[in-house]
């Protein structure tokens, strides 16, 4: 039986989660049936310092009818292939996990099980020889995935480094074209009915009351709406990922920027670059129970490759999630939900898959239990696995030249992820899942990127003997070295697709793959 439509609904907060909730609402909602008011304060400031995203964001973005060239023009964006963890698994080692896969597999066997193999038999090829996304990102190139799927070529994938400023003003105005309403002032009054505990309104300092039916919170970590008003209760994973704290620092450009994010380990923590057509991202990731703000303000100042452009900014969190996003009529996106720190660049990720639960499982006005509850299961999957994900970087380490390091690598991992790593160690197994985000190509990255060792590969491999395999392999080698020479650099694709003035660019090809978004 069908119950009454909600009909007003009231985003706290802006920044990237609030005007990428705005604008999805606004495209997929009916604007006349619909009443969008995002409430946001020009005094509170924004963390705003994620510029790292994933691929997942190129079929956001898609979907809304944003243009990829202009999108990148209005925030100084460059294409990312990549992640670079230095020193990770141990001081002088170098890997990039590919957001891609590696080789081509073979009579349904994944290829790093021929690969496996012929490492076991004296072959010294790396397994990152066999990537397309690595071979161009450290040949300083790229080139859009060819549209044929049965092409080598088609099986690598890409996304941005963005100023995350400029991308919510960018969908500010996309959203407010499309009928959304932004109200600005500090909220000073949250109102809840008195028996079910919703919330019915927000009072601003204006004295303006902003009744509605449902609302997202997108206040950041304060979680004004899920936290201090509703008190949701939060699962604390510091024990974990014990990182509590950042500076961040935009620095000069002094060189041309490279198609892929660094992620350098430091002695408590770990450092990034994130390279813009302006500006150079820094910062630096740390765990203050080992070392102070001014020793890690000294090293990362030290370590920048231009001037700085602003004051350090310091950043203080405790990684974990929202035991529920949604509670009553309230959902969290963004930091009020959860926090996890942005060594993979999950943020965004995170904020457009609550973005799209939220669409999947839209609600009516009496807020279905078992639609919240679904939503709630469906996200705290996401969480749980990126995680994993996350803790096996820093307990996969071989480090011991520091207390945090022996830290990581001694402490215990929660029983899903261990179960993943035996599985791993093993025959070569990656733990299969058809919804999450980082699927079996990343695992292998990190694995083998860490020195985790697979004991045995997979028996089918044997299907294909060793003077067979070294011919597969030496020709996949060949063909992805042949084929990356002829891609143009980073910086001339940047300035063919997305340069700042009014020439008319060609488009990328539309049968682009989008790795992992409809796995």
């Amino acid at each position: 039986m069908k119950t009454e439509c909600l009909q007003n609904i009231v985003i706290v907060g802006g920044g990237t989660a609030g005007w990428m909730t705005a604008a999805a609402l606004a495209k997929f909602l009916q604007p006349k049936q619909y009443r969008i008011t995002l409430v946001e304060s020009d005094v509170i400031g924004t963390v705003g310092v994620g510029e790292a995203t994933v691929p997942h964001i190129r079929y956001f973005n898609e979907v809304l009818g944003i243009d990829e060239n202009e999108f990148m023009k209005k925030t100084n964006a460059t294409y990312k292939l990549g992640i670079e963890f230095s020193n990770w698994g141990k001081v002088g080692d170098a890997y990039i996990h590919p957001f891609g896969i590696y080789g081509q597999s073979h009579n349904d066997i994944s290829f790093h099980h021929y690969w496996l193999k012929a490492n076991q038999a004296g072959d010294t090829s790396n397994i990152s020889d066999y990537s397309v996304g690595v071979a161009a990102a450290y040949a300083e190139k790229f080139a859009y995935p060819a549209a044929d799927s049965r092409s080598l070529f088609s099986k690598y994938s890409y996304a941005f480094h963005i100023d995350a400023s400029m991308y919510a003003r960018f969908l500010r105005e996309y959203s407010c074209a499309r009928g959304a309403t932004r109200c600005e002032g500090k909220i000073t009054t949250v109102v809840q009915h008195p028996d079910t505990g919703f919330i019915q309104s927000v009072q601003l300092d204006s004295g303006e009351i902003i009744a509605g039916d449902l609302f997202i919170d997108c206040s950041g970590f304060r979680g004004l709406l899920i936290n201090e008003t509703l008190g949701t209760a939060f699962e604390d994973w510091s024990h974990w990922l014990p990182c509590d704290r950042a500076i961040a620092v935009p620095s000069a450009k002094t060189s041309e920027p490279l198609p892929y994010t660094k992620a350098i380990a430091r002695t408590a923590g770990w450092q990034w670059r994130i390279p813009l057509q302006n500006r150079t991202g820094n910062g630096q990731v740390y765990c203050s129970h080992y070392i102070s703000d001014d020793e890690v303000a000294a090293n990362l100042l030290a370590s920048l490759d231009g001037e700085p452009l602003a004051n350090l900014n310091y950043l203080r969190f405790k990684t974990g999630r929202r035991i529920t996003s949604w509670n009553k009529n309230c959902i969290a996106i963004g930091l009020s939900s959860g926090f996890l720190e942005p060594l993979e660049s999950t943020s965004i990720y995170l904020i457009q898959i609550a973005i799209m639960k939220l669409i999947e499982f839209f609600p009516y006005a009496d807020m279905d239990a078992a639609n919240t509850d679904e939503f709630n299961r469906e996200l705290a999957m996401e969480y749980e696995r990126i995680r994993d994900f996350l803790i096996l970087h820093y307990h996969a380490t071989g480090r011991d030249d520091s207390a945090f390091w022996n830290y990581c690598r001694t402490m215990q991992i929660p029983e899903s992820l261990k179960y993943k790593m035996d599985l791993f160690r093993e025959q070569g197994h990656v733990e299969r899942y058809k919804r999450g985000m980082f699927l079996e190509p990343s695992w292998v990255a990190v694995y083998l990127g860490q020195g985790i060792a697979a004991n045995r590969y997979h028996p089918l491999a044997d299907a294909m003997d060793m003077s067979q395999l070294q011919q597969y392999l030496r020709s996949m080698r060949d063909a992805i070295t042949a084929g990356v020479r002829t891609m143009a650099s980073h910086s001339d694709s940047i300035q063919r697709y997305c340069r700042d003035d009014h020439t008319e660019k060609s488009w990328p090809p539309a049968a682009m793959s989008l790795y992992g978004v409809f796995s």
